[in-house]
């Protein structure tokens, strides 16, 4: 999916340098015939609705009690096993057990460049990546705190954790080669059959 996506935007890069004037009609008109703008709003709705999904089952969680070590709600969850078990539900995704390995594991992103979905990391035990959440817009994540409180949504500019912030990742969601797969360490992609 990212191919089209790049793709797309090379021809339009392209076409917005090298084309003269009056030719991105022509670009559209050969991207329609080709169904490369179809095939672009596909990957666009479904980006957005995996995104959507994953915010959407991880507030179905608030409420459960952190458990250090939990991955399930009957359980308990802690901050990694939260995150991991919403990829699982939403996305097929087995993400690595600890905070730091799903740092590893996934693509490194600017703090604004934060969508949905993505994973925000934050240092609260003296060492990077010891804390993780889904960000989930407008500045705020879901998380799994600590001992004694429940799966909640707080806001990252408060200042513990606007202190604390350690750095933002993506989590791959297209095939990837095998090679790559290789490279992360700990990171498995499950089949929704197999769920």
């Amino acid at each position: 999916m990212r191919i089209y996506a790049t793709l797309i935007a090379l021809l339009l890069a392209a076409s917005a340098h090298a084309a003269p004037p009056g030719s991105v009609d022509d670009m559209n008109q050969f991207m329609t015939e080709k169904g490369l703008l179809a095939k672009l709003d596909q990957v666009r709705e479904s980006v957005s609705t995996t995104a959507s999904d994953l915010v959407f089952t991880a507030m179905g969680f608030l409420g459960v009690p952190y458990r250090r070590g939990g991955n399930t709600a009957e359980t308990g969850f802690d901050c990694s096993g939260f995150v991991r078990a919403m990829y699982h539900q939403t996305v097929g995704l087995i993400l690595p057990r600890k905070a730091e390995q799903q740092a590893a594991a996934t693509e490194t992103i600017d703090r604004s460049e934060l969508k949905p979905g993505d994973l925000v990391f934050f240092n609260t035990m003296r060492r990077t990546f010891s804390h993780v959440g889904i960000y989930i817009g407008e500045g705020k994540f879901i998380h799994s705190p600590k001992p004694g409180a429940e799966v909640r949504v707080e806001s990252m500019s408060i200042a513990y954790w606007a202190r604390r912030f350690d750095g933002a990742r993506r989590v791959q969601t297209t095939p990837m080669s095998g090679a790559a797969l290789q490279t992360l360490q700990g990171f498995q992609a499950v089949p929704p059959a197999a769920q």
